[in-house]
C-alpha cells in the first residue's frame, strides 16, 4: 500500500466506479428535506391519506413543534430524543409544510423492518473456528458486561441462566406486546452472544453449543413482532433506551441483527443517526451487513447492497462466513448471500469484518413462528447427544445469515471489554479489524442446494472487509488506537486524478499512511485481495441512482433471511439460501 490516501490501481473497471460516483452526485441534485420515498407523495394521491413519518429537528423538539403537527391533525407516535426527532402519523398534505419548516432538518417514512431466518444442519464449530477457547481459558466469559439485543425478544431458556440468576437482566417491548420472543430470531441471536450450553453439557452430550460470551448479561429490547416485523421508530426508541440504561446494566454493546434498504446518506438516515449517538455514548454497535450478496437487480452482482444502519461508518458491520462443518479455518469461505459494499450514496467501505453466519446452531423454543414455518431447522438429538435419535431438539435450531454473524462479534466484544473495560468503541473496532485473519482464496463458488444455482464470490475489501474474526488474536493484542471518538470510522472510496480507486480518510486517523500504529496494517499486505476491488466481472450499471434502484427486490428490513420481496427474480432465487443454508 502507498502513502495516504491508500490507493491501488484496479484496472479498467475503475471506470465503473466513476460512473457510480457520478450517479451518486446526481442523486444529491434534488435539495429537499423529504426523503425520496416521501417526496413522491407530495402533489399526488389522496391528500387526506395519512403516512407514518420520522421528523428530525435541528434542535430537540418541544410543545411548540408538536403543536404545529397536532394543529394539522397529526398524531404523535413516539418521542425519539436520541436523534432530536419525533415519530408522527400525519396527513400526506402536511408533508409540504414540514419540508418548508425552518426548524425541521429531515423527514423520512417510519419504514418497516423485518427479520427472517432459516438453515440446514451440520455442526457449526464456530467457537472453535474463531479461537474462542483462548479467551475462555484465560477466564473471560463476558461476566459483568451488558449486551443489548435489539431484536424480536428473548425466550427464557436454561442456557441463558447462570448458577445464580437469569442473565436476561432487563426486558422491554416496543411493539405493543410483551418482551417475550414470539418469532424466534432474537432468542437465536441471544444464544450466539451468550448461551452457556446448559442443555448440551454433561456426560449425555458429546458436543456443547455455547455462545461467545457464556456469562454475559443480556438486555432484551423487543422491536420485531411475531412475524419478525417492526419499524424504524421502534428500533430508534430501543437504541435510546439502551443509552439510558447504559450505567444501570453496564451496557457496552448493542447488537442489531436487522437492517433495511439504504434510502439516503447516513448523515440523514434516522437509524444511522441513532446508532451514532449510541457509539458516541460509549456503546459498541455491531450491525449485520445484510443478505443481498446475490442480488443482481442493479447489475452489481451484489455489490453496493449493505443495509442500513450497517452503512454507517462508525459501527462495526459484519458479513457472514461458512465454517464448512469443520473446526479449522483453512477451508472456510464467504457466504455468497452476504451483502457487499461499498455503501449506497456515501460509498463507505463495508463490511468491516466477517464471522461465521451460515448454518449456525443456537437457541429456540417449540411453537415460535420461525419453528412453525421451518420445522426442519430443529437439529436432531443425534447431532449432539450420546444416545440421541432423529427426534428434533426442543432447544437448538439452525439459522443462516449475517444476523448470525453479528452476534459472534458482539460476544467477542464483551470478552474484550471484560479484559479491558477502558477500551473505547473505536479502539475495539480498530483492534478487531487489525487482528482479523487476512488469509483468503481469490474466489470461491457456492451452490444453492434448492435451486442448483451457483454463485461466485471475490475476496476483496467490499466482500470480506478487514478479514475474518479471530477472538484469540483480538484478546492477545495490546495495540491501542487513539481514544477520540470517530478515529476508526470506516473510510470511503473515491477516484483520484489518475483514475485509481483510493480510500479516503475523512475524519478517521487509522487509515493514514496505509497503517494504523507502527507496522500494523488493517488490511494486511494489500488493500485488496484479487486484482480489482469490484471483482473480475461485476457490472455496476450506468444509470443507477444508488440506493433507489433496489426498491423492487430490496424493500424490507431483514433479520437473517434473504427474503426481500417477490418482484425480483434474484431475490426470489436467493430466498432458498436462508431456508436450507448454503453449500
Amino acid at each position: 500500500m502507498r502513502d495516504n490516501p491508500i490507493s491501488a490501481s484496479w484496472g479498467a473497471r475503475c471506470l465503473i466506479l466513476a460512473v457510480l460516483l457520478a450517479s451518486t452526485v446526481l442523486c444529491y441534485g434534488r435539495p429537499s428535506k423529504l426523503s425520496k420515498d416521501l417526496h413522491d407523495h407530495v402533489g399526488g394521491g389522496d391528500s387526506n391519506a395519512t403516512v407514518d413519518i420520522i421528523v428530525q429537528y435541528l434542535s430537540k423538539p418541544g410543545n411548540t413543534q408538536f403543536a404545529k403537527v397536532l394543529k394539522k391533525n397529526g398524531i404523535i407516535k413516539d418521542h425519539l430524543d436520541v436523534i432530536k426527532g419525533t415519530a408522527y402519523t400525519v396527513p400526506v398534505s402536511m408533508l409540504a409544510d414540514l419540508e418548508n419548516d425552518p426548524e425541521v432538518a429531515y423527514v423520512s417514512p417510519d419504514r418497516r423492518v423485518r427479520g427472517e431466518a432459516t438453515s440446514s444442519i451440520p455442526l457449526d464449530y464456530d467457537y472453535t473456528t474463531l479461537n474462542a477457547s483462548l479467551g475462555w481459558n484465560l477466564g473471560y466469559d463476558g461476566t459483568g458486561i451488558g449486551v443489548a439485543v435489539i431484536d424480536s425478544g428473548i425466550v427464557d431458556i436454561p442456557d441463558l441462566h447462570s448458577a445464580k440468576a437469569y442473565r436476561v437482566v432487563y426486558g422491554q417491548d416496543f411493539t405493543g406486546g410483551s418482551a417475550v420472543d414470539q418469532y424466534g430470531h432474537g432468542t437465536h441471536v441471544a444464544g450466539i452472544v451468550g448461551g452457556n450450553g446448559k442443555n448440551s453439557t454433561g456426560s449425555n452430550y458429546f458436543y456443547t453449543f455455547e455462545g461467545m460470551a457464556p456469562n454475559v448479561n443480556l438486555i432484551n429490547l423487543r422491536v420485531l413482532d411475531q412475524n419478525g416485523q417492526g419499524t424504524d421508530s421502534q428500533v430508534i426508541a430501543a437504541i435510546d433506551q439502551a443509552i439510558s440504561l447504559k450505567s444501570t446494566y453496564n451496557i457496552r454493546v448493542i447488537n442489531l441483527s436487522l437492517g433495511r434498504q439504504v434510502y439516503e446518506s447516513y448523515t440523514l438516515d434516522p437509524l444511522c443517526q441513532a446508532v451514532e449517538q449510541a457509539w458516541k455514548a460509549g456503546i459498541v454497535v455491531v450491525v449485520a451487513a445484510g443478505n443481498q450478496g446475490r442480488n443482481n437487480s442493479a447489475g452489481t452482482n451484489g455489490y453496493g447492497t449493505i443495509a442500513a444502519p450497517g452503512n454507517d461508518p462508525y459501527v462495526i458491520t459484519v458479513g457472514a462466513m461458512k465454517t464448512m462443518g469443520t473446526p479449522g479455518r483453512s477451508d472456510d469461505l464467504i457466504a455468497s448471500y452476504s451483502s457487499k459494499g461499498p455503501s449506497s450514496y456515501d460509498l463507505v467501505v463495508k463490511p468491516d469484518i466477517v464471522a461465521p453466519g451460515n448454518q449456525i446452531i443456537s437457541l429456540y423454543k417449540v411453537g415460535l413462528t420461525l419453528q412453525k414455518l421451518y420445522p426442519g431447522n430443529a437439529i436432531p438429538n443425534s447431532l449432539y447427544q450420546v444416545k440421541g435419535n432423529t427426534t428434533p431438539s426442543s432447544t437448538y435450531y439452525a439459522l443462516s445469515g449475517t444476523s448470525m454473524a453479528a452476534p459472534m462479534v458482539s460476544g467477542t466484544v464483551a470478552l474484550m471489554l471484560q479484559q479491558n473495560s477502558a477500551l473505547t468503541p473505536d479502539q475495539v473496532k480498530a483492534r478487531l479489524m487489525l487482528t482479523a485473519s487476512k488469509t483468503f482464496p481469490t474466489t470461491s463458488t457456492a451452490a444453492d442446494p434448492t435451486t442448483g444455482l451457483t454463485y461466485t464470490s471475490q475476496y476483496d475489501i467490499f466482500t470480506v472487509g478487514a478479514g475474518y474474526l479471530d477472538i484469540g488474536a483480538a484478546l492477545s493484542s495490546t495495540v491501542l488506537a487513539p481514544t477520540t471518538s470517530g478515529v476508526a470510522m470506516s473510510p470511503t472510496v473515491a477516484k483520484d486524478a489518475n483514475g485509481n480507486v483510493v480510500l479516503v480518510n475523512g475524519s478517521s486517523v487509522i487509515w493514514g499512511s496505509s497503517v494504523i500504529w507502527g507496522s500494523s496494517v488493517v488490511w494486511g499486505s494489500s488493500v485488496i485481495w484479487g486484482s480489482n476491488v469490484s471483482g473480475q466481472s461485476v457490472i455496476w450499471g450506468s444509470s443507477v441512482c444508488w440506493g433507489s434502484s433496489y426498491t423492487q427486490g430490496y424493500s424490507v428490513i431483514w433479520g437473517s433471511s434473504v427474503i426481500w420481496g417477490s418482484s425480483n427474480s434474484d431475490a426470489t432465487e436467493a430466498t432458498s439460501v436462508a431456508i436450507s443454508g448454503e453449500n
